[in-house]
């Protein structure tokens, strides 16, 4: 197939979602989705977790059955990408130098794991934990032996990863280059909460610190060489230092973007017939004072796949999904409702020494978010406080012994 009248760039969980949405919808046209890994599109949130640590097998994994889009008429292009876009033509340039016309595009590629920028970031035995085949590189290295693990990155990505290592007995060492983990996305007490769950497990968690470079023997990386000149033997290194949004092509055939692809209310880029969903898009989230962010989570990622599917088949709305988050780490369960940017107080509800208590931010006296370690039913309840954007006293928000379903 050399045309489609949809081809979705990206096989993760928005590309996945868009395909199924648009059959849902009552698309009848010829459906085209590649993809640069030569998987079918699978959970990328267990990878650094569940299958990780193999309490889970990949095919458990996969989002649908090989089967189930063979079914629903969607096609593949696996282990392919593309290097250009000709928005005139409706041209996809792809990497074997094929070309694959479009009617509509839909852009859902996430985001690169970010690089090091140091000497030595290219040494073997220097891992990120995007993909699968990342994971399975890292996994052979511990078959092999590997025991001192040093992971570069204190926000989600590099926690969950420290977490299941330190659950194997290795000797894990988490390195972040600000005061705090988490810093850029919880408050100071979460923050404080999982600093003290990781050193309690074992891992030395070093805050604050800058990595110079990294040291190699024979290609292979050794040690971890900090700024103060302290060098930390390494037998494997975790990168987890956030994503570069992956749309090359899209911002150089003349899309709007700096931080990833700006799109409008309806996911649509500046570019007719092209619409951008999941990481690597831009938009002016109701749920932040109407900033233009990139929100990555798999809320995100579907919601707006459901919305372009829907604007495809007629029915257009503006994107106002309401967002939601989640991180296992150790025995804890993280769920996050809203988004805290510009937060001016931070209510505790519960005691974080009982490990379950919850975190509602709150600006101007009126409540933005809330973080809910081990407790699920503040979640539940006070999602719809977020959602309201409810004004409350913050006495009432901390008694654990009033619901918060009867502050609503």
């Amino acid at each position: 197939m050399d045309q489609a009248d949809i081809v979705i760039v990206g096989a993760g969980h928005g590309g996945a979602q868009c395909a199924i949405a648009l059959r849902q919808n009552g698309f009848a046209g010829t459906i085209m989705v590649v993809g640069r890994e030569p998987e079918y599109p699978y959970e990328r949130p267990p990878l650094s977790k569940d299958y990780f640590a193999r309490e889970k097998a990949f095919e458990r994994l996969l989002i649908r059955p090989p089967t189930f889009w063979a079914e629903k008429d969607v096609n593949f292009l696996l282990g392919t990408e593309v290097t250009a876009v000709d928005p005139a033509d409706k041209q996809l340039t792809l990497s074997d130098g094929r070309s694959l016309g479009y009617g509509k595009l839909v852009w859902a590629t996430g985001g690169d794991p970010r690089r090091l920028s140091c000497a030595g970031a290219d040494l073997a035995g220097v891992h990120a934990v995007r993909t699968r085949a990342d994971c399975d590189a890292l996994m052979a290295e511990l078959d092999g032996g590997a025991k001192r693990i040093t992971v570069i990155g204190g926000g989600y990505i590099g926690l969950e990863a420290a977490a299941v290592l330190s659950k194997m007995a290795l000797d894990v060492t988490l390195l972040e280059a600000l005061p705090r983990v988490l810093a850029r996305v919880a408050g100071e007490e979460l923050s404080a909460f999982y600093q003290q769950e990781h050193r309690r497990h074992g891992v030395d968690l070093r805050l604050g610190v800058a990595v110079d470079s990294l040291e190699g023997k024979d290609g292979r990386v050794i040690g971890v060489k900090l700024a103060d000149g302290e060098v930390l033997a390494a037998d494997a290194v975790i990168v987890g230092i956030g994503i570069v949004p992956a749309v090359g092509p899209l911002l150089q055939a003349g899309a709007g973007g700096v931080n990833g692809v700006d799109v409008d209310a309806h996911c649509r880029t500046s570019l007719p017939d092209i619409y951008a969903i999941g990481d690597c898009a831009a938009f002016a989230c109701d749920y932040a004072g109407r900033q233009i962010m990139r929100v990555e989570s798999v809320q995100n990622a579907n919601d707006m796949a459901t919305c372009v599917a829907k604007a495809i088949c007629g029915d257009e709305q503006p994107y106002r999904a309401f967002p939601w988050f989640w991180s296992n780490q150790f025995d804890l369960k993280l769920q996050t409702a809203g988004i805290n940017v510009g937060f001016d107080q931070a209510i505790i509800r519960g005691d974080p020494s009982d490990r379950s208590f919850s975190i509602i931010y709150l600006k101007q006296g009126r409540i933005l978010a809330l973080d809910c370690v081990n407790r699920v039913k503040d979640y539940v309840q006070g999602r719809k406080l977020v959602e309201a954007g409810a004004m409350l006293e913050p006495h009432l928000l901390a008694d654990v012994d009033l619901p918060l379903k009867e502050l609503v």
